[in-house]
Formats: structure tokens, C-alpha cells, sequence
């Protein structure tokens, strides 16, 4: 008479065993695959717990100087979203994928946005251009209100690759969302309490043009847009010349730059080392900057010390 029990016993744990494998249904995360990891953090924050995010270069690299293996190319191959960047900066990850047999949609996190153009008449070699005589600015996520439309791209793309998970996308996109117009609010307000003489700074690479525009902050650099370019010995020489002559506060080094060339122009023209710059890498999980927002913070606090009026 036991018989009965045990089977409707069997019965009920099948039942919780259903349950819980399909509240864990994305134990099958959709998988995406992005080249750095700023941009793997902006897929994380609207993809959350439904996805896989896999990121080429990691913390403190420079993906200017990324080299690929056989091996990158089979993983995004198995993707099911590629995610990039644009404008130049990642072209790479496209080829990567395509030879390893992804078939997907390749998803251009910053289409929408309005870039900048930098010339190629300064003695830099800036590697990344989209016409004669002519080079687009790739690292527009130092924009914040740019980043808003990263965000609005990445979650419209994982929407369309995963329709059951929409909703959950558009609500987290939405609840970033707020959270980077206030990080926005909170950039201009800082900036706009600094004297205009006090904000223009050196820093390794032209990494910094979008942040400039945005938060009307000037930045100088010896090194074009790509960070493996070579300054030339007359740019370095007339950069020093501007420092002395515009009494410029303060010189960056960034967390992927070699620090020799700061130094150098630090010690030749008498600027101060400011600190430590987050530019085209996130840190490491213990460092300052682990995610984008903590990045820009970051960034400001280094700036606002660096730059504030000495006490009289």
C-alpha cells in the first residue's frame, strides 16, 4: 500500500526538480562576446544573470596592441552576440569572429553617436582612419551621455537575440540608464567649479577628446589616438614649449602607457605627475576603476585633486 507514497513522492520531487531547472534556465545564458572590457562591463550591467559575456582584452591591456589567438577566434565563433565598439578601434574583433565561423549580427555598440574627427597634421600617426588626411576619434565611451547610447544599442541587440529576456533587458537598461545620467550631472558640476585656467592637462595618449567636449576640460597629448604610435621628437619638443608657456597644472599617466614619456616631459618641463588616468582598459576587480562607472569617478576624483586652485 506504500506504492501509492512513493510514487506521488517521485512524482513531487520531479515536479521541484522542473522548477528549479527552469528558474535556472539561463544556466543556457545566452553567450556574447566583446573585445575590452569596458564594453563587457556595459553588456553585464543590461544583460545581468540571462547572459555569458566574454571579453578579449582584459584589465590594464591596451587593445590598441591586442593580439589575438587561433584559440579567441574558435570561443567567439561559439557566441551567439558579437559585440564591438566601432569606429575603428576594434576591427580586429569582426575578422576574429568571422574566422572562427560566427554567423550572428555584429552589434556596433556606439552607431548613433556624433564623433570626432582629428587630423593627421600634428606629427601624430593616429591609426585609425575613416578618410583622407582624416581620422575618427574611437574612444567616444569617455563621453557619459555617449555610453547612454551604447547602452540603448546593447539592450535593443539582446532583446532581438533573446525576445523572452526583453523586458528584463529594457528595465535594466533603464535602471543604468539613470544611474549614468546622474554620473553625467555629477562630471559637469565638478568641472564647471574649476577655473578655466586650471583645466587643461598632458596625458599619454589622445584618449581624452570626447571627455573634453563633453566636460569642457582640455587635454594635451604626445601620442596620437592609438596608443602604439610614435610621437616625433619635434611634437614631444613643442609640447613642452606649450606646457611652460600655458602654465598647464598637471601631466597623466594612463593605466595601459608606458610611463617613460610622461616622465620625460614632466621632468623637462616641470609639471606635476597628476596620477593615474583610466582611459581604453577598466582595472583589475580590486583596483579603483573595476567598472565603467567607478572608472569616470575615478578619473574625476585623479582630475579634481590634480587640478584643484593651490590654497593661498
Amino acid at each position: 500500500m506504500r506504492f501509492p507514497y512513493r510514487l506521488r513522492r517521485l512524482r513531487t520531487l520531479a515536479a521541484c526538480a522542473a522548477l528549479l531547472l527552469g528558474g535556472s534556465a539561463h544556466a543556457q545564458a545566452l553567450e556574447v562576446a566583446t573585445s575590452f572590457r569596458i564594453l563587457g562591463d556595459l553588456v553585464a550591467q543590461v544583460g545581468g544573470e540571462r547572459i555569458k559575456v566574454r571579453t578579449l582584452v582584459g584589465p590594464d591591456e591596451d587593445a590598441h596592441a591586442f593580439q589575438p589567438r587561433p584559440s579567441d577566434a574558435r570561443e567567439i565563433g561559439k557566441a551567439a552576440l558579437v559585440v564591438v565598439n566601432g569606429l575603428g578601434f576594434d576591427d580586429w574583433m569582426t575578422r576574429l569572429a568571422r574566422a572562427g565561423g560566427f554567423k550572428g549580427a555584429v552589434v556596433v555598440a556606439s552607431a548613433g553617436i556624433s564623433t570626432l574627427e582629428m587630423r593627421r597634421d600634428d606629427g601624430h600617426d593616429h591609426g585609425h582612419d575613416h578618410g583622407k588626411g582624416k581620422a575618427v576619434d574611437p574612444h567616444a565611451w569617455q563621453d557619459v551621455a555617449n555610453v547612454r547610447r551604447y547602452v540603448a544599442n546593447i539592450a535593443a541587440a539582446l532583446a532581438t537575440a533573446d525576445p523572452d529576456g526583453a523586458a528584463t533587458y529594457r528595465a535594466a537598461a533603464a535602471r543604468y540608464d539613470g544611474e549614468l545620467q546622474a554620473l553625467d550631472a555629477e562630471i559637469r558640476a565638478a568641472f564647471a567649479a574649476l577655473p578655466a585656467e586650471r583645466r587643461k592637462v598632458v596625458s599619454s595618449h589622445a584618449a581624452f577628446g570626447y571627455f573634453a567636449r563633453a566636460y569642457d576640460i582640455r587635454f594635451l597629448s604626445p601620442v596620437g589616438v592609438a596608443n602604439n604610435a610614435e610621437p616625433t621628437a619635434k611634437g614631444v619638443a613643442g609640447l613642452i614649449r606649450q606646457l611652460a608657456a600655458e602654465k598647464v597644472p598637471a601631466v597623466f599617466i594612463e593605466n595601459i602607457a608606458d610611463p617613460r614619456l610622461i616622465e620625460r616631459i614632466r621632468s623637462e618641463s616641470g609639471a606635476v605627475v597628476g596620477g593615474t588616468l583610466y582611459s581604453d582598459a577598466l582595472s583589475k576587480a580590486d583596483g579603483p576603476a573595476p567598472s565603467y562607472v567607478r572608472m569616470m569617478r575615478a578619473n574625476l576624483a585623479t582630475l579634481q585633486k590634480a587640478l584643484a586652485a593651490p590654497e593661498r
